[in-house]
């Protein structure tokens, strides 16, 4: 157990919370009522409202320092909590609206205070975010909290009273209430009768389309002040949110007149599959940038919360006058390419495995790689994205290794498209997510596939390798492929991998450089 010191002027929780606050493993610090999904179900909602009316009754209370939050996907929420008279509970123990939109389950919950993020950091210690969200990925709802559970609305509130997820409620009191007596999660779980008798006020089909009706009617005065330009090409602005993204900055029309041909036998504009030869194809003198384990998430790649000052995301920010107050999150910034592309791999929690552990067995943590090179002074540790600049400068193109699900989680565009930013030109893998594997080939990054039970490791790979990927001069849909690995003392191996480009639209998406082109192609041929 810890001791967060006292709140300073710049605590947004100055005054509120107890000093000194001891603080643990297994607390919580983030308790959320999010999600649209989730939110949508007014029975769940209900059922919050009507635990936190029993546990307010029983005397229980949320303490200070947790950081609460209520933010439902429609006003309707607030409509029939508000007439059921349960929203005054739910306030009574920090629940409050703090919106209508997307908070804590994509990563804006907002920062915790400055003096436990200090407690955290500085003991390492595990403390933990309950939220009804849809996802729980690392460091995704907040970049020090190590747990993060997915709960149901009325155990949020619970888990909540509580303060930690190492109790045991079934079986342990939830808190102390009135007279010091404990309170257990039975006495104030609502029935389904007491759920049902309410739902008559969140049933109302009149009172939802007056809601929705009002997007057209009340815009309200921020929208009005936006003005458009006129004209058919976007007039692109000065800004650190959105950018002219540079996906055509190399486009040409040449490819269209190689490709001369069109099928229809599909039903569909197919670009011939004739020109590119195998040398155009294949990957030579790659170096590597990562060694990665299981369960690389999109999140991994790209993550969508929180921007840490010290990332080179950060200090790009910094660089053109955004104060750290204001750098907001990945996912707000996804409009601008200069940030997410510095934002890949830069996850807080991924660990790149080239990174040699530490006297203890820890792997460092952060999207840092070793930048490989001929010379004396070989092996330089830095951010992936710094690395990948140099390889891109010296003309070396880089390839990623990982374990199994690579790319499993959200169907994260910028997860391809940072990669292909990155100059990386191949990732392989043990096994790829289905979403992501399709993208990669989308960006025109070559995903291949580990045979049987060869892997990364069992190849004896360190990071400091050169890697030739030739694949079948057709690019014909899941042939095999070469993997040549030169090691550093000029000793040669190959293995042969499984090419992950999956169907025959998928290998002219490929040959045409990446999805973005093809169709712009067409479209311009047509």
């Amino acid at each position: 157990m810890f001791q967060a010191g006292p709140p300073t002027d710049a605590s947004p929780y100055k005054g509120k919370e107890p000093t000194p606050l001891l603080v643990k493993n297994g607390d919580v610090l983030i308790a959320a009522i999010t999600s649209c999904t989730n939110t949508s179900n007014p029975s769940v909602l209900l059922a919050a409202g009507l635990l936190a009316k029993k546990a307010v009754e029983a005397g229980l209370k949320v303490q200070p320092h947790i950081k609460t939050s209520l933010a439902p996907g429609s006003r309707i929420v607030t409509e029939y909590l508000t007439e059921t008279g349960l929203l005054p509970y739910l306030e009574n123990l920090g629940f409050g609206v703090a919106g209508y939109g997307c908070t804590t389950c994509i990563g804006n919950a907002g920062d915790l205070t400055p003096e436990l993020n200090d407690v955290i950091t500085q003991n390492d210690l595990i403390c933990a975010a309950v939220l009804s969200g849809n996802r729980n990925f690392e460091a995704r709802i907040h970049p020090n909290l190590k747990a993060n559970f997915l709960a149901s609305p009325p155990l949020v509130v619970a888990y909540a009273i509580a303060g930690t997820v190492t109790r045991d409620l079934m079986t342990e009191p939830v808190g102390q209430g009135k007279d010091g007596k404990d309170v257990y999660l039975g006495d104030i779980w609502p029935t389904s009768d007491e759920i049902y008798k309410l739902l008559k006020y969140a049933m109302k089909g009149k009172a939802f389309r007056e809601n929705y009706a009002k997007v057209k009617t009340e815009p309200g005065l921020l929208w009005d002040k936006i003005k458009g330009v006129a004209g058919q090409a976007y007039t692109w602005p000065s800004s650190t949110y959105i950018a002219e993204p540079p996906f055509f900055a190399d486009f040409a029309m040449e490819k269209i007149a190689a490709h001369a041909g069109y099928t229809r036998a599909t039903g569909q504009k197919r670009l011939e599959s004739c020109l590119a030869s195998s040398s155009s194809n294949s990957v030579q003198g790659a170096r590597i940038m990562a060694l990665f384990g299981d369960s690389i998430t999109t999140d991994h790649i790209s993550p969508a919360g929180s921007i840490q000052e010290s990332s080179p995301a950060g200090q790009w920010l910094l660089a053109h006058g955004v104060q750290k107050a204001d750098f907001n999150s990945y996912g707000a910034r996804r409009g601008n390419h200069d940030v997410m592309m510095r934002g890949t791999f830069a996850n807080v929690r991924i660990k790149n495995l080239m990174i040699p552990p530490d006297a203890t067995g820890s792997r460092e943590e952060g999207g840092v790689t070793i930048y490989q090179h001929d010379g004396p002074d070989q092996g330089h540790k830095m951010p992936i994205f710094d690395a990948a600049m140099q390889y891109m400068a010296d003309g070396v193109p880089t390839v990623i290794f990982a374990g199994e699900e690579y790319g499993t989680g959200s169907s994260r565009d910028w997860a391809a498209k940072g990669t292909q930013l990155l100059g990386i030109k191949a990732v392989v893998a043990r096994s790829f997510e289905r979403i992501h594997r399709s993208n990669l080939v989308g960006m025109g990054v070559l995903p291949l596939q580990f045979k049987g039970t060869d892997s990364w490791q069992s190849l004896g790979l360190t990071g400091n390798e050169r890697i030739d990927v030739i694949p079948d001069a057709e690019l014909s849909p899941q042939s095999d492929a070469t993997l040549r690995i030169t090691r550093a003392d000029g000793s040669t191996k190959e293995v042969t991998l499984t090419l992950r480009v999956d169907t025959p639209i998928e290998v002219d998406y490929y040959r045409a450089g990446g999805i973005l082109p093809f169709v712009l192609r067409q479209l311009l041929a047509a």
